[in-house]
C-alpha cells in the first residue's frame, strides 16, 4: 500500500506517517522539510518540498510516483481570525486557496491516478476537516469559508467517485491535537494524534460494503 500526505508536520501527519509506512511506501509534502527529517528517518518515507496549492507542483508529485497510488490525504489548512470588516481580503483568499483549492488539486490528481489503476477498491482519499465545516464561528469567516468548501468538496467526490472503485471521506477534528507533554488536567481535552491516525486507517480498511463518508472525532468531554 502507498500513500501520499500533503501538508506533513510533526503532529498528526507523523503518527499517520507512522501508521502506514509499517503497510508501504509513504510520501510526505510539506513546504519545509526540516520538521519531517525524523519522521523520514523513522519511517523511511520520501519528502516531497512543495506548496499545496502549486498547481504544477502537486501534480508532478502525484504523476511521478512510482506504483499505485493507494492513500491520499489532505492536512492543510489556513486559519485567519479578525472582525469581517476588518480582514483582508488578500489574506482571505490566500486562506482559502490553502484550505480548499489545495484540497480540490490533491483530490482530482489523486482521482486521476486511482482511476487508472485495477482493482475493485481503486483507492482511498481522505480530507483533515474541522467544526469548522459544520458551523461558522464568529470572528473566523476565512476558515468557515474554506472548511465548507472543503466539505462540499469531499461530499461531491464521495458521490461522483463511491461507484468507481475511491473511497472519499471527510473527517471532522472537533478539538485540539495534543502536541508534547500537557497537564494530566488537559489530557482529556485533546485529541490523541495516534488515536486519530488509528481512526484514519479503520477508514482505509472498511469494506465497500460500508463506507463512511464523514466522520466527527473529538475528546469525550468536548461539547457539540
Amino acid at each position: 500500500m502507498s500513500a501520499l500526505i500533503i501538508g506533513a508536520g510533526s503532529g498528526l501527519s507523523a503518527w499517520l506517517a507512522r501508521a502506514l509506512s509499517a503497510r508501504g511506501p509513504v510520501h510526505l509534502v510539506a513546504r519545509n522539510g526540516a520538521r519531517l527529517a525524523e519522521v523520514a528517518r523513522e519511517t523511511g518515507a520520501t519528502i516531497h518540498l512543495a506548496d499545496a496549492t502549486d498547481e504544477n507542483a502537486i501534480t508532478d508529485i502525484i504523476e511521478g510516483l512510482e506504483g499505485r497510488l493507494d492513500v491520499a490525504i489532505y492536512n492543510p489548512s489556513a486559519r485567519l481570525r479578525g472582525p469581517i470588516s476588518e480582514l483582508d481580503p488578500a489574506k482571505v483568499r490566500a486562506a482559502i486557496d490553502v484550505t480548499a483549492f489545495g484540497g480540490f488539486l490533491m483530490g482530482q490528481r489523486a482521482a486521476r491516478r486511482m482511476l487508472a489503476q485495477d482493482g475493485a477498491h481503486k483507492g482511498t482519499i481522505i480530507f483533515t476537516g474541522a467544526s469548522a465545516g459544520e458551523k461558522g464561528f464568529a470572528l473566523s469567516a476565512p476558515f468557515a469559508m474554506g472548511k465548507f468548501a472543503q466539505r462540499g468538496l469531499a461530499q461531491s467526490m464521495a458521490r461522483e467517485l463511491h461507484p468507481k472503485g475511491i473511497h472519499v471521506a471527510w473527517v471532522n477534528i472537533d478539538g485540539a491535537i495534543a502536541r508534547g507533554n500537557h497537564a494530566p488536567s488537559q489530557a482529556d481535552a485533546q485529541l490523541n494524534p495516534q488515536a486519530i491516525a488509528q481512526s484514519y486507517l479503520h477508514l482505509i480498511d472498511q469494506p465497500k460494503s460500508a463506507w463512511t463518508n464523514e466522520l466527527a472525532l473529538r475528546p469525550w468531554v468536548e461539547t457539540f
